[in-house]
């Protein structure tokens, strides 16, 4: 990410948005597990739309049908059994050619019953290591993203005089819980930045954590680790440019960055600013209502940022959201 809000007129919608579907279909589905931590997905059957795709099971409200409702009833039909919802997810709102749906997927937090596919449709139980490898609707990817990675994406300030203090402070970060970070300092002189960009990586790797480097192609290839695309370099590249087992991001502020960065194989990105940010502001955010109606129009996990921290996590995740991007609510 950038670290700065985009211009307002970057945020606008892209014109294709007066086109899109006017029908609105509210499906939900439940994310169910068994002993062993796996999935259970179900595969949708010929004569359906996207037929032969994997997917969370579930379905379509009845008219005047509350959500859980819903859920304990297609699950009953569809599988035969009887569940206890637990708490949301994700909401991802995704537009298909002939409508807009609005996945609405909640834990099952137990559950009686032999499932089985009582309509015909094949079931899979698939471990979390390959949940990602199944052919699924657009919709379901943000959903497996936000089942398998972090919730926070923690963009790092500039280092100021002190890089010993800079580092503690990111250890200090890690130890708070934080999985995906950007090590991101403009400005700074190279031959420091590498160095501590060097530190930096270990002490991610140590913790766990998942590292992209902030635009340096060839930083990332000598520390063998991601990279992260600034809006301005997304529309460079004419392929992706790391190996393919290192993850790729990008900052985008509309939906010509996004269909960009999709096209490119990005295995996430970030869309803001959602809300005005202590560094701009005198500039607004674009908004949840904006933020949902650009994440719908693709399939990629998306964080918010701009102005946001983690008690904005749930009001994110209701907007299809995989999670908060930030720099100053996520450091120390």
């Amino acid at each position: 990410m950038t670290g700065h809000p985009p211009p307002a007129a970057s945020t606008h919608l892209d014109s294709s948005s007066a086109r899109l579907p006017t029908r609105i279909v509210e499906v939900v589905a439940g994310v169910i597990r068994d002993a062993r931590g796996r999935f259970l997905l179900a595969r949708r059957t010929e004569g359906r739309d996207l037929a032969g795709l994997w997917e969370f099971p579930g379905g379509k409200h009845e008219p005047g049908e509350s959500a859980e409702a819903a859920l304990a009833r297609e699950l009953h039909e569809e599988l035969g059994i009887d569940v206890e919802l637990g708490p949301p997810l994700i909401t991802v709102p995704q537009v298909y050619p002939d409508k807009r749906l609005r996945l609405d997927v909640r834990i099952i937090a137990r559950w009686r019953g032999t499932a089985r596919g009582r309509e015909g449709q094949a079931l899979v139980w698939v471990p979390p290591h390959k949940l990602a490898s199944y052919a699924m609707p657009p919709a379901d990817r943000p959903v497996v993203a936000a089942l398998l990675q972090p919730s926070h994406y923690l963009v790092t300030p500039t280092p100021g005089d002190d890089d010993a203090q800079w580092l503690l402070e990111l250890e200090a970060a890690l130890a708070a819980g934080v999985r995906r970070v950007q090590l991101r300092a403009p400005g700074l002189d190279p031959a420091r930045w590498r160095s501590l960009a060097r530190q930096a990586v270990q002490l991610c790797h140590r913790a766990g954590a998942e590292v992209l480097v902030n635009a340096d192609i060839a930083l990332a290839r000598e520390l063998g680790v991601g990279l992260h695309l600034p809006s301005v370099l997304l529309h460079a590249q004419g392929e992706r440019p790391p190996p393919p087992e290192l993850p790729l991001a990008a900052s985008c502020h509309g939906l010509e960055d996004l269909v960009a960065a999709q096209a490119l194989a990005c295995d996430f990105v970030v869309l803001g600013s959602v809300k005005a940010t202590p560094s701009h502001p005198e500039i607004a955010g674009i908004g949840w209502d904006a933020f949902a109606a650009l994440r719908e129009q693709v399939s990629l996990p998306i964080y918010a940022i701009g102005g946001l921290g983690p008690g904005d996590l749930d009001e994110a995740r209701t907007h299809g959201a995989q999670g908060i991007a930030a720099i100053r609510s996520l450091w120390p």
